[in-house]
C-alpha cells in the first residue's frame, strides 16, 4: 500500500526533479539570455505584422471599392456602345435595302443575305419556341458539384441545336458559330460576359417537336440526370413566340465591292 500511495503522490521520480534542476542550473546565462531575446523578437515581429495589417485594411478596402465601380463603369460603357453599333447596323441595313431597291439581283442578294443571317446571328428573329431554365440545386454552396458548369451548358446548347433549333440565346446573348461558353472562376460567360443565375435558354423551334426530340438526346438524358440526382433545377416548356437579338459579336470583318 505505502508502494501505491507513493505512486499516486509523486507519479515523477524525485531524481528527475533533481536531474532537470541541475541542468538548467548549468544553463549558461548566454543562452538563456539569447532565447528571451529571440521570443521578444518574434513577439515584436508578431505586433508589428498585426498593426500594419490593421492599418492597411482601410486601403484595401478603398481601392477594391474604387475598383467595383471602375469595373461598373466600364460594363456600362460596353452596353452603351453595344447598343450604338445595334442602332448603326440598323442604319446600315436601312440604307442597304434602300440603295438595292429597283435592282432585282441586288435585292435577291438581300434577301439571301438576310435569310442566312437569321441562321448565324447576325439579325435578330423571332418565332415559337422552347424555354429551358437550369439553375444550381439548393444549398450548393459548400459543394460545387452541385452546381451548374460551363460545360453542362455547353451539353444543352448542343442538344438543342441536335434537335433542331434554330437559333438560341442564353441569358438574352445570342449564340453563333463564334460564341464560347466558358467558366471564368465561379461564374460563367458567354463572349467573356458573366451571366447570373438562373440561366435562361430561349431556342426558336417547333414547340411541338423540339421537346420530345431533346429528350432522346444524350443532352437531355445528361440533365434529366442532373436534376434527379445532383437537385439541379431544370425545366422546359413551349413558348408561342420568341425574340433573339443579333449577336454583337458577328461584325463585318471583310467586304469585297461587286462589279
Amino acid at each position: 500500500m505505502d508502494l501505491l500511495r507513493q505512486i499516486v503522490e509523486q507519479p515523477i521520480d524525485p531524481d528527475y526533479y533533481e536531474s532537470a534542476a541541475h541542468r538548467l542550473g548549468d544553463r549558461p546565462p548566454v543562452r538563456r539570455w539569447a532565447l528571451a531575446a529571440t521570443v521578444a523578437l518574434a513577439g515584436l515581429l508578431f505586433a508589428i505584422g498585426a498593426v500594419q495589417t490593421t492599418q492597411r485594411a482601410p486601403l484595401a478596402a478603398t481601392e477594391r471599392d474604387e475598383l467595383i465601380t471602375r469595373i461598373k463603369a466600364a460594363e456600362s460603357t460596353l452596353e452603351t456602345q453595344r447598343a450604338e453599333i445595334a442602332v448603326l447596323d440598323s442604319d446600315v441595313a436601312r440604307l442597304r435595302v434602300t440603295a438595292a431597291s429597283g435592282d432585282s439581283a441586288a435585292e435577291a442578294r438581300l434577301a439571301e443575305i438576310d435569310r442566312l443571317g437569321a441562321s448565324v446571328g447576325t439579325v435578330a428573329v423571332t418565332g415559337p419556341g422552347v424555354v429551358v431554365v437550369v439553375d444550381d440545386a439548393h444549398g450548393s454552396d459548400n459543394d460545387t458539384r452541385d452546381r451548374v458548369l460551363d460545360l453542362d451548358l455547353q451539353i444543352l446548347v448542343n442538344g438543342l441545336w441536335q434537335s433542331g433549333a434554330e437559333a438560341i440565346s442564353i441569358n438574352g446573348h445570342r449564340l453563333s458559330a463564334l460564341t464560347a461558353i466558358r467558366g471564368a472562376g465561379e461564374a460563367i460567360t458567354v463572349d467573356y460576359r458573366s451571366l447570373n443565375r438562373p440561366y435562361r435558354v430561349e431556342a426558336i423551334g417547333d414547340p411541338r417537336t423540339l421537346p420530345a426530340s431533346f429528350a432522346q438526346t444524350s443532352a437531355g438524358a445528361w440533365w434529366n440526370d442532373l436534376a434527379r440526382n445532383r437537385g439541379m433545377t431544370y425545366s422546359l416548356s413551349g413558348a408561342d413566340s420568341l425574340t433573339l437579338s443579333a449577336d454583337p459579336g458577328m461584325v463585318l470583318r471583310y467586304a469585297r465591292e461587286i462589279r
